[in-house]
C-alpha cells in the first residue's frame, strides 16, 4: 500500500498542554500519522499537503474518558464520526464483552476512517450476576484480563464483592474502575487502589463520604442495595439483565424509591465543605482519579428541564430514541414529587462543588460524558456541554485543556505518544480559531481536526455533521 502523503501544518500557534506556553508561527509536519517534525520554516518532501493554519491555535486532541459508542445499539460508524467531527480523536469505552475483546485482539475490529481511536476498553460489566460469590468474582476478572481487557469496570456489585473483584484486579495487573456500591467504604477502595471513580461514584456515591453524618448515611444506603439477583443463573437471565441495565443506562434516577430519596436528601442536607476537602486530600494521596461526567449527572436529575428538549443538537439523534427519552422523562415527572425532583437538583449543585474543590486541592480529573444511550447526552456534543459545566464549576481554561488531553494520557500511560504536539507523538489534533487557555469558550471554537495524519477542515467537519443529522431524520 502506498504510504499517507506528508501533511504539513504551516503557521500555527501551538499550545503547549504542560504550561500554556505558546509558540507562535510553528510549522508541524507530519508523516504516516506521527509528528517528525515542529519548528519554524520547516522543509518538506515532496507531494506534502500544506493546510495554512495561520491565526489558529493547536491542540491535541480531545478524549472523551467516558464513552460507550460500541456495543449498544444504533449506527457505530455515525456516531464515531460525530464524535470526531466536534474534534474528539480518542475515547475510552467503558462497556465491553469478550466477543469485542476477542475481535481486537485478532485485529477483526474495524472503524470508520473519520473515527476517533479506541484508546481502552474491558470486558463485561461486573454486576452482582457474575459476581455473586468471592469466587465467581475472582473468576470473572480473571477470565476478562486473560481476554486482554484494559481495565474492569464496576458497574453493580455489592460492596462485599467489589474489594474481592478489586484483589484480583490489582493481582493481575489490571485497574478496576467504575462505580461504587451503596454504601461501600470509600476510601477503603480509593486505598486500595481504585484507579478512577466514575460520576462522583453515581448513585449516592462520593456525596455520603462529604456529610457531618457520613457513617448513618452509608449504614442506611448500604442496607438499599438493588439489584438482588439469584446465585444460579437462570436460562434467559442475561437478556432480563440486559433489559435492566438499559433502563438504568437511560436514567438511573428513574429506579429511585422514595426510601433511596430520603437518604440523599439527609446527605444534601448535612453536606461540609470541610469533609470535601478532606475526602480529596485523600483522593491526591491515593492517585484516585475522578471523571465526573456532570452532563450525565445534570441529563438524568434534571431531566425534564425544558432546555434539553430544545437543544438543536438532538438533529444528530433518532426519532426513535427521542420517543423513548421523552416517554423516560413523562415517567420522571409522574413518579417524583416537586420535593423530591428539587432534592435531584440539589444533589446535583453539591457535584460542582466537589469538582471545584477536588481540582483545587490537586485531585487528577477526566473528561467524560458516558455518551450514548444516557438520556439527553448527544455523542460528540456532549464533551462540549461538559466543557461548560466544568468552567461553570470553577475549573480553569487550562486545567480543562489538559483534562481533555495531557490527563488523558497520564492516565493511559501513553505522554510518550499523546498529551502534547511533540515529535513522535501521534498525529491526533485539534485546530482552533481563539486561545483555549484565555477562555474555556474557545475549546468550542474547532476549526479542524487530524486524526491519524488525515487533515479535517472546518468545511469537512460541517459537511460530516450534517449528514449524519440528515440520516437521522428518517431514521
Amino acid at each position: 500500500m502506498p504510504e499517507t502523503p506528508a501533511l504539513l501544518l504551516r503557521s500555527a500557534t501551538v499550545v503547549d498542554t504542560r504550561d500554556g506556553s505558546l509558540r507562535p508561527e510553528t510549522d508541524v509536519l507530519i508523516q504516516d500519522g506521527v509528528i517528525t517534525a515542529v519548528g519554524q520554516g520547516l522543509t518538506t518532501p515532496d507531494g506534502t499537503r500544506t493546510v495554512d493554519a495561520r491565526g489558529h491555535y493547536l491542540v491535541p486532541g480531545y478524549n472523551d474518558m467516558h464513552a460507550h459508542p460500541l456495543g449498544r445499539g444504533g449506527n457505530v460508524a455515525a456516531t464515531l464520526e460525530l464524535m470526531l467531527a466536534h474534534g474528539i480523536t480518542g475515547y475510552r469505552q467503558m462497556s465491553g464483552d469478550l466477543d469485542l475483546l476477542a475481535a481486537r485482539a485478532s485485529g477483526q475490529l474495524h472503524f470508520p476512517q473519520a473515527s476517533p481511536a479506541l484508546l481502552a476498553m474491558p470486558g463485561p460489566l461486573l454486576t452482582m450476576l457474575n459476581t455473586a460469590t468471592a469466587e465467581e468474582a475472582k473468576a470473572t476478572v480473571a477470565e476478562q484480563v486473560a481476554a486482554g481487557a484494559d481495565f474492569v469496570k464496576s458497574a453493580a456489585m455489592s460492596k462485599e464483592r467489589f474489594f474481592d473483584a478489586q484483589a484480583e484486579a490489582l493481582r493481575l495487573g489490571v485497574p478496576i474502575v467504575g462505580h461504587l456500591p451503596g454504601g461501600i467504604d470509600v476510601l477503603r477502595a480509593s486505598r486500595l487502589g481504585m484507579k478512577s471513580i466514575e460520576h462522583f461514584g453515581s448513585g449516592l456515591g462520593v456525596l455520603a463520604c462529604c456529610s457531618t453524618e457520613e457513617q448513618d448515611i452509608q449504614q442506611a444506603a448500604g442496607a438499599r442495595q438493588r439489584l438482588s439477583l439469584p446465585k444460579i443463573k437462570l436460562p434467559f437471565m442475561d437478556k432480563a439483565i440486559d433489559a435492566i441495565m438499559n433502563r438504568v443506562v437511560i436514567n438511573p434516577v428513574n429506579l429511585n424509591k422514595p426510601e433511596d430519596i430520603a437518604i440523599v436528601d439527609h446527605a444534601v442536607r448535612t453536606y461540609d465543605e470541610t469533609r470535601t476537602r478532606e475526602l480529596a486530600d485523600h483522593f491526591v494521596t491515593d492517585g484516585t482519579w475522578h471523571v465526573p461526567t456532570l452532563i450525565r449527572q445534570k441529563t438524568s436529575k434534571l431531566c425534564d428541564d425544558a432546555a434539553f428538549a430544545a437543544d438543536p443538537d438532538l438533529r444528530y439523534i433518532s426519532r426513535a430514541t427521542l420517543k423513548t427519552w421523552n416517554g423516560v422523562v413523562a415517567r420522571f415527572r409522574k413518579k417524583f414529587t416537586p420535593e423530591q425532583r428539587a432534592t435531584f437538583a440539589a444533589s446535583h449543585r453539591y457535584e460542582y462543588d466537589m469538582a471545584r474543590i477536588f481540582d483545587a486541592a490537586g485531585v487528577k480529573m477526566l473528561v467524560g460524558t458516558d455518551s450514548s444511550g444516557a438520556i439527553w447526552v448527544i455523542p460528540g456534543a456532549a464533551l462540549h456541554d461538559e466543557i461548560d459545566l466544568l468552567a461553570e464549576a470553577g475549573i480553569p481554561p487550562l486545567r480543562l485543556l489538559q483534562m481533555l488531553t495531557l490527563s488523558a494520557a497520564e492516565f493511559l500511560g501513553t505522554t510518550h505518544c499523546m498529551g502534547t504536539v511533540d515529535v513522535g507523538n501521534n498525529a491526533d489534533l485539534v485546530l482552533l480559531d481563539a486561545n483555549p487557555t484565555e477562555d474555556a469558550a474557545n475549546l468550542h471554537r474547532v476549526v479542524g481536526v487530524v486524526r491519524a495524519g488525515t487533515h479535517y477542515s472546518q468545511a469537512d467537519l460541517t459537511a460530516m455533521k450534517d449528514r449524519i443529522a440528515a440520516a437521522r431524520a428518517v431514521d
